[in-house]
């Protein structure tokens, strides 16, 4: 009997934080979905550290929220101790991060899925996707067909993969393929995918021991809490009000720096077990040694894995030394002596895709309805993984649908700077965001992204009526209130913060002062305004008033940004015809076709007289 054939308008392939995004995206859409995962019960599984947020990772934590997503929602459900990052600076790098109960994560994801009527979660390995051909070399995806023989009939897939596409782990010498510790790698899909003629990379990741938390003597470490006032990921959380849990301060040791250098020659790193390239910026704790060692010791963090376990995360201490390596290592350091490890670090090695290979919606140039999202595309972390997952979900509906798709400019958010940068520039190492990477940090806020981005949710259909509402109170409120800031004078008597030297500024004049702080004006002004006034709008009005000259200042950049936006190169143009380009430059255009000048100045190596060149060229061929 031959297998029965099945029909969705899109399948997504993998649920980890990538895949769960991109099916809640089709599905909230009106697209019947389907998300293929090779175990069910690993949903939105955190593979390594069970915390969501971070420096630029609350940022985009907040926008995947902002644009109808769920990741906010579910990790607010779950966290179980919050922390807001660098407060000490200003409110553009302010970051939201909480600890997460990674079971309740995994099972609150799954619920979350499970209520969608438009989605049905299949657990079957895909084994090769299926086309249809099209005119100049291109294709039409058609289907996947899975590895029980299976056929599932799609015009869109979204590939998030993760790790799992040949992956391979490595502990000292030791090698072991799978995609996680204990399951089993996607190698069908895998050569597959090598098969298209796609340019393809290889990458690396790593995972620190896991130790019990019985074994642990507590005493010797200093205790980090979490907030007293904890601060959502969700627009729609009002507020935190759990009990929360504390994780703790350690340091190695050196000891520890000498159990590391004398065995280094036993890492797959060094040895040259490993092929793939590392993340940059977050080491294994023997490359912190070999790479910095003047230092004395290196900070590392005990946190737990949830309330119902007593597995402990030693953040920090990301490794793929040999067991024995590893059990000294841990007992080098204060407290651990006598800590039991429940399963060893590990590093995985996995295949990614070069993301130069996608346009700005993440569907591969060359096969239309193919979207890629998340670690294939060669990024590092939850949080990279889910913005790309919405996006290329939104846009795989988009093209079902026959409506515009959504591409967020880099003036507009993260997410759409995480995008151009991959699309524009490559991966050469697993890709991080950083509030660095922001040209105009200062309007890409935590506290705004539901004013920059909430509006194309609701475009598309992916922003529910209470999210809208709210947003529309917020505007609301905030223009009541900025109009009282504008036109209030008070009198020392009335508020006595003001000078005494008889001036009366209008508040917003005195809320420009460096000290001014806009809650200290409430209680004047709550009798003024027509309802009470939510928390994160005060810090986005504040923050509006205090920086307006910066504003203006970034606003010009930003319009500059858009001039160069706004002139479309050809998608036929063709760079050898123009003479005064190098052959270098000629292959970096070649190879990333951009679609307007300003991406073109962003690749590596194209400089600016190509650009002005470029420039002159199509408005002269616009002309003929």
């Amino acid at each position: 009997m031959q297998p029965r054939s099945l029909n969705y308008d899109v399948v997504v392939i993998g649920a980890g934080h990538a895949g769960c995004e991109a099916a809640h995206a089709c599905a909230r859409m009106g697209l019947r979905t389907a998300l293929i995962t090779m175990n069910i019960d690993l949903i939105a599984q955190m593979s390594c550290n069970p915390a969501i947020g971070g420096i630029a990772k609350g940022h985009l934590v907040r926008e995947v929220d902002a644009l109808g997503g769920i990741m906010g929602e579910v990790a607010d459900s779950a966290g179980i101790q919050f922390r807001l990052l660098n407060t000490s600076r200003g409110p553009a790098v302010w970051s939201p991060r909480a600890q997460m109960d990674k079971k309740q994560y995994r099972v609150r994801m799954r619920e979350r899925l499970e209520r969608e009527p438009n989605l049905r979660i299949l657990q079957a390995e895909v084994a090769q996707l299926l086309y249809e051909d099209l005119p100049h070399g291109r294709r039409q995806l058609a289907g996947v067909q899975l590895a029980d023989s299976r056929v599932i009939h799609t015009r869109a897939a979204v590939v998030t993969t993760g790790t799992f596409l040949n992956g391979l782990a490595h502990v000292g010498e030791s090698r072991n393929p799978c995609g996680r510790s204990g399951e089993a790698p996607a190698n069908l899909l895998g050569h597959h995918l090598r098969s298209l003629g796609l340019q393809w990379t290889r990458l690396k990741t790593g995972t620190p021991p896991r130790l019990d938390g019985r074994t642990i003597d507590w005493s010797q470490f200093e205790p980090q809490a979490g907030d007293a006032n904890p601060t959502p990921f969700s627009f729609l959380s009002e507020r935190i009000e759990r009990e929360q849990v504390q994780c703790f301060i350690a340091y190695t040791t050196h000891e520890t720096h000498r159990i590391l250098r004398e065995n280094v020659a036993r890492s797959p790193l060094y040895s040259g077990q490993i092929e793939g390239i590392g993340p940059r910026y977050c080491p294994s704790i023997e490359d912190k040694v070999v790479k910095f060692p003047d230092k004395t010791r290196h900070q590392i963090f005990l946190e737990p894995e949830g309330l119902d376990t007593y597995e402990v995360y030693v953040n920090g201490m990301s490794t793929s030394m040999p067991v024995d390596v590893q059990t000294a290592m841990v007992a080098s350091v204060p407290g651990l002596q006598d800590a039991e490890m429940i399963r060893p670090g590990y590093a995985i090695e996995y295949d990614a895709i070069d993301p130069r290979e996608l346009d700005h919606t993440l569907e591969v140039k060359s096969i239309q309805g193919l979207f890629l999202a998340g670690q294939i595309n060669g990024t590092s972390g939850y949080e990279e993984a889910a913005i790309q997952g919405i996006l290329a979900g939104i846009n795989a509906g988009c093209r079902l649908l026959g409506i515009e798709p959504l591409v967020i400019g880099r003036s507009e958010g993260y997410g759409g700077i995480l995008v151009d940068d991959l699309v524009t520039k490559g991966a050469d190492e697993p890709y991080r965001m950083f509030t660095s990477r922001a040209e105009y940090r200062l309007s890409l806020r935590i506290d705004n992204a539901d004013e920059r981005l909430t509006p194309h949710g609701r475009r598309v259909g992916l922003v529910c009526d209470r999210r809208w509402e709210l947003l529309q109170k917020k505007l609301e409120l905030k223009a009541a209130l900025t109009m009282l800031l504008r036109e209030v004078r008070l009198t020392p008597d009335e508020f006595p913060r003001l000078s005494a030297n008889g001036d009366r500024p209008t508040l917003e004049q005195w809320l420009k002062r460096p000290e001014a702080r806009l809650v200290d004006l409430m209680p004047v002004l709550q009798s003024r305004l027509p309802a009470e006034f939510p928390p994160a709008a005060l810090t986005t009005v504040e923050t509006e008033v205090k920086y307006e000259g910066y504003f203006r200042q970034q606003d010009k950049l930003v319009q500059r940004l858009q001039e160069g936006e706004s002139r479309r190169i050809p998608a036929d143009f063709e760079y050898s015809g123009v003479p005064s380009l190098s052959r270098e430059i000629v292959d970096k255009l070649r190879r990333v076709r951009p679609v307007t000048l300003g991406q073109a100045a962003r690749i590596p190596g194209v400089t600016p007289a190509a650009v002005a060149v470029l420039d002159l060229y199509i408005t002269l061929g616009g002309r003929r």
